[in-house]
């Protein structure tokens, strides 16, 4: 068997198994798998839960009812928020359940024998959480805040499996009838993790979904990651990586790097370097300025490479006249919301609730300088992999040599921030992978030691 055919095999092995379609209005139940010509999953760091897109043919047949065929959305019928469970499994037998509602259904080509629609879906929690509002008062960590919005059944009341990294600080807010995935994205930036050397340094977490359930993780504590699997991408015609080199768990079908370094001129805009916060105390009338710079924080910061980027010392001032590329202003909040008895509060009416000296800076480099690098890979279907999940990857550098080395700037260890499983019918299925990383040079090692 060539390599070609045996990808295609590998490609081939990935099922969907099921799709099953729940009315509103009976309980009645379809399996439409059959009808599928196009699936797509996807999960994102930048997202708070996973998506599905389902593209099927229907002619008309797929409901039987008083020995009569009629159509899906006829015959169910479909009005959307209906309870679907897919069932999906690669090449290697992993398995995954999805259990999702429907949010759209849109018809994307229509003729007297078939048409064609598009169903997209959502987890539960993201219909839930249009539906709930935060309206009570927190006391405590920011990581504690978050497991209640998710766990309580006054907001998204969710049972699935919680992931969330202890925070560094404390901070009290009312929800002010905000929405749950808003008040918890408000609260990630806000956050500094509980690991040595964070305070003054980094702070910034992100929140998002998986197929194992929610999470909440600092950047850094992802970055610092050991790497769940490692891919290489090269020219041989050993497509299926049948013979790969000892460590490597499989090759790399396609790759391109969409961003090197990005626009400097949008990154200095929104302060991936340096940053100054102006900050007003209305309480006495004092102001304060903070300026932060890359230099300061570099040292204590978990990278996923050797060095964050190294800009021109041009346009690098120092002293008096220090850079900053983008300012923020914020009024001290002190003496809000403190803790406590009357007596209690009164001694505690002149602490800051939130402290922006050693947060608001650094949450906005550090959110900037994890997308420093891109780039997109295409392996086959995969569904061990998650985002959030650290691989590293190798290919060659450009050279005239004939024994080519491995890349030493872009190969090494990368975050996944966009993870697509796509099963076409005709095609088989892949995995499609966008991942970044906030710093240049390849550290660590393919192989497990």
């Amino acid at each position: 068997m060539t390599s070609k055919q045996t990808v295609l095999r590998k490609v081939k092995e990935v099922n969907i198994a099921q799709c099953i379609i729940e009315s509103n209005v009976d309980g009645g139940q379809v399996d439409i798998v059959d009808y599928i010509t196009d699936f797509s999953y996807y999960e994102s760091i930048l997202e708070p839960t996973i998506r599905t897109n389902i593209v099927y043919v229907d002619t008309g047949r797929a409901i039987k009812k008083d020995k009569s065929t009629q159509s899906l959305i006829d015959g169910l019928p479909l009005y959307t928020t209906e309870y679907v469970n897919i069932k999906i499994s690669d090449s290697n037998d992993i398995k995954l359940n999805i259990e999702q509602y429907i949010t759209s259904i849109v018809p994307v080509g229509q003729s007297i024998k078939k048409s064609v629609v598009t169903l997209d879906l959502v987890s539960e929690e993201g219909i839930i959480n249009l539906t709930a509002a935060v309206n009570e008062r927190f006391d405590g960590k920011n990581s504690e805040h978050v497991k209640k919005i998710l766990t309580d059944k006054k907001y998204l009341g969710t049972e699935k499996k919680l992931d969330i990294e202890e925070v560094e600080n404390n901070f009290c807010f009312i929800g002010n009838n905000k929405r749950p995935f808003y008040t918890i994205l408000t609260l990630a930036k806000k956050s500094i993790p509980n690991i040595q050397g964070a305070k003054q340094n980094t702070a910034g977490y992100l929140f998002f979904e998986t197929s194992e359930g929610f999470k909440f993780k600092s950047i850094d504590s992802l970055l610092d990651q050991e790497k769940k699997k490692s891919f290489i991408y090269n020219e041989t015609p050993d497509g299926a990586g049948e013979n790969l080199p000892s460590g490597y768990s499989a090759k790399i079908l396609k790759h391109s790097v969409d961003d090197v370094s990005g626009d400097i001129q949008s990154k200095l805009q929104m302060g991936s370097y340096s940053t100054r916060t102006v900050l007003f105390d209305p309480f006495n009338c004092n102001y304060e300025v903070i300026i932060k710079d890359v230099k300061e924080t570099e040292k204590n910061l978990k990278l996923a490479g050797k060095n964050l980027p190294k800009l021109n010392s041009k346009f690098i001032r120092e002293g008096k006249n220090k850079n900053f590329t983008r300012t923020q202003y914020m009024l001290i909040d002190r003496g809000t919301l403190p803790t406590g008895n009357t007596k209690q509060q009164i001694e505690k009416s002149d602490q800051p609730n939130f402290d922006p000296q050693n947060i608001l800076n650094q949450s906005v480099m550090r959110y900037n300088q994890l997308f420093s690098t891109k780039t997109q890979i295409t392996i086959i279907a995969d569904f061990s992999l998650h985002a959030g999940d650290i691989i590293f990857i190798d290919s060659p550098e450009l050279s005239n040599k004939d024994n080519k080395e491995l890349n030493k700037q872009f190969g090494g260890k990368y975050l996944i921030c966009d993870l697509c499983h796509s099963i076409r019918k005709s095609e088989g299925g892949y995995t499609e992978l966008t991942l970044v990383r906030d710093s240049f040079g390849k550290t660590g090692s393919f192989t497990n030691n």
